[in-house]
């Protein structure tokens, strides 16, 4: 089975953005930022997915990996 894992700090690194002024960006507490980026959430929505992807220009797998256990 395989787990899916958050790589959004690499995406932020590449682009020299911390993950406090990108929830600023999008409209999201630096709480739910910081639980999204530890893997703590249970779930997301699409729609903020699309908005980090827009922010970052990038697509939403590259901010999730599947992982083997």
């Amino acid at each position: 089975m395989k787990r899916i894992t958050i790589t959004l700090d690499a995406v932020l690194a590449d682009r020299s953005i911390t993950g406090k002024e990108l929830a600023n960006r999008i409209g999201i507490s630096e709480t739910q930022m910081s639980l999204f980026r530890s893997g703590k959430v249970r779930g997301v929505r699409f729609e903020t997915i699309a908005k980090i992807c827009t922010e970052l220009d990038c697509q939403p797998g590259d901010l999730l990996s599947a992982v083997a256990d």
